[in-house]
């Protein structure tokens, strides 16, 4: 990146993106200039949006912050960046923050769009940020009780963040839950219980829905006890989703509520802000290095097209880090 420029990534075609040039101004007053050191993947809704899947009603609501194009494309999309201020205010310069910008080894946005690192939470690890306040808003949103039987189905990064927070409640009983057996290994590496479908336990009290399948929906109907929660964490885009909802779904008197990280809960919108959610997010990452395990892989920027498209076709993968 010279003084002038920067290389960002764009969405050019369903399936297809493309490295290209564009032109930085100088930052104002109230302005930073940002040197990328990392991004992360959003999985789930950026494979979404890869792939031309942005259903026409939510091109609006899911435009990201710094978003450039509009969907389906040409759209230059993403919202994990950390990078390290080299220009702007003396409280900032020379230190590692993060912003909701898309891929792009260098940028200039306003002073108040980004937060800094706390000290002692690895660049490498804070990728994870977005991920941990989709996380900490469907905690919110769940409300876990104490010693309460509560399943995450989907072992991806936001159903094991989940879980992972769950599991600090008193007495709470969390298992994880995922198709692959192999997803045991990771939740033996967080303290975890871990089930296949077919071994979960029922009358479960709490339920987080996260694999993105109308199959894991309805293991969470199906193991959902007497007047039972379910959050469903998945975005599906365009797919349709069918559920057996003529089973015990009212005998049960089940509850069934979406969470979506753009809108603050309100028992706590009086208070929280998306900046004091994003500073929680961050300070957790710091006090728990082994969400590290989350992170499944690592890329160098320069080949982000070619990445993104062996991504789109490995559905479940974890969290995968971009290396500028």
């Amino acid at each position: 990146m010279t003084s002038s420029t920067a290389t960002a990534f764009w969405i050019t075609a369903a399936g297809q993106g493309e490295l290209q040039q564009e032109t930085l101004t100088p930052p104002g007053p109230d302005e930073v200039r940002i040197v990328t050191l990392y991004s992360g993947i959003s999985r789930g809704t950026e494979t979404l949006v890869f792939n031309g899947r942005v259903p026409a009603s939510e091109h609006q609501r899911m435009k990201a912050p710094f978003q450039a194009g509009e969907f389906p494309w040409p759209v230059k999309y993403g919202y994990t960046s950390v990078g390290r201020v080299i220009e702007g205010p003396d409280t900032l310069r020379d230190r590692d923050v993060f912003c909701l910008y898309p891929h792009q080894d260098g940028y200039v946005v306003p002073a108040a769009a980004v937060t800094p690192l706390p000290e002692g939470l690895p660049a490498e690890r804070a990728i994870l940020a977005s991920n941990m306040e989709t996380a900490i808003n469907g905690v919110w949103d769940a409300g876990p009780q104490a010693g309460e039987r509560i399943a995450v189905i989907g072992a991806g990064v936001v159903g094991t963040l989940m879980a992972r927070l769950c599991q600090q409640i008193p007495g709470a009983r969390v298992t994880l839950v995922d198709i692959d057996p192999q997803r045991a290994v990771l939740a033996e590496q967080l303290d975890l219980a871990f089930a296949v479908p077919d071994e979960l336990a029922p009358d479960q009290d709490l339920l987080i829905h996260a694999s993105g399948s109308d199959e894991g929906l309805t293991t969470a109907l199906r193991a959902a006890g007497m007047e039972a929660r379910l959050i469903e964490m998945s975005w599906y885009g365009q797919k349709p989703v069918t559920l057996p909802l003529g089973e015990a779904f009212h005998s049960r008197r089940l509850t069934l509520r979406a969470s979506q990280v753009g809108t603050i809960p309100p028992a706590q919108a009086a208070r929280w802000d998306f900046r004091r959610r994003l500073t929680l997010a961050l300070t957790l990452l710091r006090d728990d290095p082994a969400l590290e395990t989350l992170i499944d892989g690592e890329s160098p920027f320069t080949r982000l097209p070619d990445t993104m498209r062996q991504l789109a076709a490995a559905p479940g993968a974890l969290c995968h880090r971009i290396r500028y």
